[in-house]
């Protein structure tokens, strides 16, 4: 394909009628920059969709909506342009080399469609005039593409949990409560409080949309909710598990908050508390180490028991980049709550548990996810 849809954040697919939108809180970002080069870049062929959950086999018949039927568009605090933030994860070895380039008509397009978040320092507009404004540019967004439908996906940085008795919502409930008032599916990608708020339960009940969350896991949750089934299915008890993550980038920076470090590891531990049904000794060490840029090392230390209380160790290593891990994962979240949201379906979606660290109820065992996602995957196809 040699021309640029003008009107689109992707390039021309072979679907026709309505666009998608994808609306991300934290949309200047390195998981929002990633998911876009990628959705780019694999509606052009240029890569192949590793990844991606939904490109698989098992989801050819869910109709999802297609990836270059994609549009992009967001909320965020900072002005670092999409093309620009680009070329810095480029250099950090988080894009390909020349991938910035081919998607640049894409990364422009969906930069035009950011507008200012908040609530940024010295804002005096109250939690109903900053839902409003936020729920009016979604609308706007939402309109003035003509898409069939939006999605709000959150991928900004970890906020501490409010506080007990704090009037005030936390950012990350106030674009909650905007993608609900905007009758928008919902996806919080993040630890933070997001739609989760009390003040949200009765809003929540009545928009009448899919929601899902929260914390992504693309890590070292995802090794624990694989290696925890396995010491419960052996009979083998855990005595103590114990980790450390090393990071750098925006979420090191972020997660030097102890408070919001206490916030992203309630995730980490309750797959552990809900799949050995005790949770072990042990912590989450957190450290943020800015010279590892967008990559990060997490260790895993477990103690465990075997017959005639043998003691035991395991050690696990995991090095990544979060934002290659992530953007695959958001990008299928964002096609599985817009054909949820087609196909009438409304509250949570407990269904898409494969996919955090804190699902909206079921198992914490990731192959028992896995199943529920496939029957989930089924569900959507049969489903107008």
């Amino acid at each position: 394909m040699s021309e640029h849809d003008e009107t689109s954040g992707t390039r021309p697919g072979p679907e026709s009628g309505p666009g998608t939108g994808v609306w991300f809180i934290g949309a200047r970002g390195s998981v929002a920059t990633t998911a876009v080069a990628g959705c780019a870049a694999l509606a052009a062929g240029l890569h192949p969709p590793t990844g991606m959950v939904t490109e698989t086999e098992a989801f050819t018949g869910a109709r999802l909506p297609a990836l270059s039927g994609l549009v992009f568009g967001g909320h965020d605090t900072v002005d670092w342009p999409l093309p620009k933030r680009a070329e810095a994860l480029t250099e950090q070895g988080v894009l390909p080399h020349g991938l910035g380039q081919a998607v640049h008509h894409e990364l422009a397009a969906a930069d035009r469609e950011i507008r200012t978040g908040g609530p940024l320092a010295g804002d005096r507009r109250s939690d109903e005039e900053l839902i409003a404004a936020f729920a009016a540019d979604i609308e706007d967004f939402t309109r003035r593409r003509a898409l069939a439908r939006t999605v709000v996906v959150n991928v900004a940085s970890t906020e501490p949990a409010p506080a007990a008795g704090d009037p005030r919502l936390p950012a990350s409930s106030l674009y909650a409560a905007a993608a609900l008032r905007a009758g928008c599916a919902y996806v919080n990608f993040t630890p933070s409080t997001g739609v989760r708020h009390p003040a949200l339960e009765e809003p929540a009940r009545s928009a009448g949309v899919p929601y899902a969350g929260r914390d992504g896991k693309t890590g070292q949750t995802l090794l624990r909710a694989v290696l925890a089934p396995m010491f419960r299915q052996r009979a083998l008890t855990v005595r103590a598990w114990s980790g450390t993550n090393l990071l750098g980038g925006g979420d090191g920076a972020a997660l030097a908050d102890s408070a919001a470090a206490a916030a992203k590891n309630a995730g980490k531990n309750r797959v552990l508390q809900d799949t050995l049904g005790v949770l072990p000794e042990g912590e989450v060490h957190i450290d943020d180490v800015p010279a590892l840029g967008e990559w990060k090392t997490a260790w895993d230390h477990v103690a465990f028991e075997g017959f005639l209380g043998a003691g035991m160790i395991l050690q696990t290593i995991w090095q990544g980049c979060d934002s290659a891990l992530a953007a695959p994962l958001v990008l299928d979240l964002a096609r599985l709550a817009a054909r949820a949201h087609e196909a009438g379906i409304t509250g949570s979606l407990p269904e898409l548990g494969f996919y955090f660290k804190d699902p909206d109820g079921g198992s914490a065992a990731l192959a028992e996810q896995y199943d529920v996602l496939l029957g989930f995957a089924a569900r959507l196809g049969a489903a107008r």
